[in-house]
């Protein structure tokens, strides 16, 4: 997992070099497919099969912009300033997944929509620290909707993080919403993907068309932060760390 979680972290910092206005995530995609086939991985997310009846996930990378949450299929369109992306990543390494993400804002953007990105990321590193033997999902879920929501944001409900090891996704099931002392003990060994998804508005979803791209109802703006996270005896370590 450690291998795989460092991999993934020396291709997201690849990408994020790049995540400038005027690129396409189409190239973004391209960079990262690149970059993990270089290092001996294979990509998570092409060719995932979701839900029953949508098509296989058709690229590397997950890029959702502005009011879409999470599952954007990259494409042509350049990034433009005020544009906010978010950029979703796993890979496999060894036979092991890796699973991360980061939204940026492009150029100039409001400072609500600033504000949103800072709190959903200090929401992860909270929600990190939580990660402990001992404690429970629900003290994770709790730390991030009491930080969002005192700052008046929407904390998604349909998507939330997972287990991860063998498979992308494997139990538990790690909701950024809940009540503390509640849900599944963490136990050392363990290894979670934790991603708060919060929106500027309500945390009310629905899919689009192509059954995969998730969009607020209300086109109200969305970020998504994510690490994958080993419990330790020690407390948790963070393996998609950018260093």
């Amino acid at each position: 997992m450690r291998d795989a979680g460092r991999r993934l972290a020396e291709c997201i910092a690849l990408v994020r070099e790049q995540t400038v206005e005027g690129v396409t995530t189409g190239e973004l995609d391209r960079i990262f497919e690149e970059a993990i086939k270089a290092r001996g991985c294979v990509s998570a997310f092409k060719g995932y099969r979701g839900v029953q009846g949508a098509v296989p996930f058709p690229a590397t990378i997950c890029a959702s912009r502005n009011d879409q949450v999470v599952h954007g299929f990259p494409d042509d369109t350049p990034l433009k300033s005020g544009d906010i992306i978010s950029l979703d990543f796993g890979l496999v390494y060894g036979g092991f997944f890796a699973d991360s993400a980061y939204t940026i804002g492009i150029g100039e953007v409001d400072d609500s929509v600033r504000q949103l990105l800072d709190v959903t990321e200090k929401s992860l590193y909270e929600a990190v620290s939580c990660a402990a033997p001992g404690a429970r999902v629900g003290d994770i879920g709790h730390r991030v909707q009491t930080l969002c929501e005192a700052e008046g944001f929407g904390v998604i409900r349909e998507y939330v993080g997972h287990g991860i090891g063998r498979n992308l996704h494997e139990e538990p099931s790690v909701p950024n919403y809940g009540k503390s002392g509640t849900g599944v003990l963490l136990k050392a060994g363990m290894c979670l993907a934790i991603e708060p998804m919060i929106t500027t508005g309500s945390w009310k979803t629905k899919t689009l068309k192509d059954g995969w791209t998730v969009v607020t109802t209300d086109g109200s703006q969305a970020a998504h932060f994510e690490h994958t996270v080993l419990i330790t005896p020690e407390g948790p370590e963070v393996l998609t760390a950018i260093t």
